[in-house]
């Protein structure tokens, strides 16, 4: 199977469905640095730009197929984020959902997948206009919440998956759970070393002192604004501040990676590293991200190297939902 990748990102939907028989043979995305990381990591054509101003019918030219088996893709979802503006179609990106109908409807491909946050289904019109959409165009459409945690990857991440067939509707009836009991973060990272530049690829640690000290009054699982410590530390944190600079515990899942915040180290006084990031995602460590590592106090043009990760899709979960599909539906 042939698939064309939009809002590709760092690659997590392309490496879990590449793993599952279904190959990205091209990726548009228009982040930089990410198309950097696609192009380090994938033989795939890369499309540096705006989704909106490509041509899908010149995309698949230029892989020199005829038709395309699937188009996969997760649109920017601070739209309908939790943390987000959450204004829906009223945010800039909000309308870049129904790209995805666009390409679909332009390039007619036996199967999609749309990924997006579970907040997304809390705009009942959005989902009926893209459901119906896509359902006019003779695709059987389905969807589900389905939680990365289930699927190996040692964070609890839920995310609402859209799945379509010309040949039928994917219910993806057996896609509940592949694992008898959730991963840990001790377990993913417990045998890195120390950060270094010398180290793993992207096992580096930018954290600055003045970090490590406020780090330091944080427990393992808990966070800073339920520390006893002094007020310059504390700040302007009040206890609904929970999940802000907050320390992970080893011996359980981690909570969402995040754009924002970056989670402490369960033991040592320091940011997770981007290879941290990764592991706890369920990438291979073959996958090397290409960027900067941003500082915590500063700013970097496109996405640093821990946002590219938690803007990505798990590839454990993109393998699962590939693999049912595939085992699901009759290709004809």
């Amino acid at each position: 199977m042939r698939a064309i990748s939009l809002f590709s990102g760092a690659g997590g939907l392309d490496i879990g469905l590449n793993q599952a028989g279904i190959k990205t043979v091209a990726s548009v995305e228009l982040d930089a640095h990410c198309i950097s990381t696609l192009n380090h990591n994938f033989d795939a054509l890369t499309f540096h730009g705006d989704v909106r101003c490509f041509e899908p019918k010149d995309v698949l030219k230029a892989t020199g197929l005829s038709k395309i088996d699937m188009i996969h893709g997760g649109p920017p979802c601070q739209p309908f984020s939790q943390i987000g503006a959450r204004k829906g179609l009223g945010h800039r990106d909000g309308a870049l959902v129904f790209e995805m109908v666009r390409w679909i409807k332009e390039l007619r491909p036996r199967t999609f997948i749309i990924e997006q946050v579970k907040g997304f289904l809390k705009h009942d019109a959005v989902v009926r206009e893209l459901l119906g959409e896509l359902e006019s165009l003779g695709y059987g459409v389905s969807y589900r919440i389905l939680n990365s945690v289930n699927f190996g990857v040692a964070q609890s991440r839920e995310r609402v998956i859209f799945t379509g067939s010309l040949v039928g509707k994917p219910f993806l009836p057996s896609l509940e759970t592949t694992v008898d009991a959730p991963n840990t973060v001790g377990n993913v990272i417990g045998d890195l070393p120390s950060p270094s530049e010398d180290g793993p690829a992207n096992h580096i640690d930018r954290t600055p002192a003045r970090d490590r000290e406020r780090i330091s009054w944080v427990k393992e699982g808990e966070w800073l604004s339920k520390a006893e410590a002094p007020a310059d530390i504390i700040k302007r944190l009040t206890r609904k501040d929970t999940t802000k600079f907050r320390r992970l515990a080893n011996d359980l899942p981690s909570l969402t990676l995040r754009c924002g915040e970056i989670f402490y180290h369960p033991k040592v006084n320091r940011y997770l590293t981007p290879r941290e990031y990764l592991r706890i995602h369920g990438y291979p460590d073959s996958h090397v991200l290409i960027g900067p590592i941003r500082g915590r106090t500063g700013q970097v043009s496109n996405l640093d190297q821990h946002r590219q990760v938690a803007n990505s899709v798990p590839p454990p979960l993109a393998k699962a939902v590939g693999l049912a599909m595939r085992q699901g539906l009759t290709w004809q």
